[in-house]
């Protein structure tokens, strides 16, 4: 079992910073982190896409709003 992150933002010009002090406040590896920086209307997103694709039967993922 590995635990993954996800962080957005809507916008280039927003900062994922504070997510991501909370990633790490959880533990969460960097390399296991996936950041995306656009649009909300969909999921359509590209590294979204990529953690789909990494996570497994039992892996936990955790993301902040």
């Amino acid at each position: 079992m590995s635990t993954y992150g996800y962080v957005w933002v809507s916008s280039a010009d927003q900062n994922e910073d504070r997510q991501l002090i909370a990633m790490s406040e959880l533990k969460i590896p960097s390399e296991r982190i996936f950041t995306d920086k656009q649009s909300g209307k969909d999921f359509d997103r590209p590294q979204y896409k990529a953690l789909l694709k990494r996570l497994k039967p039992g892996d936990l993922l955790s993301y902040t709003a």
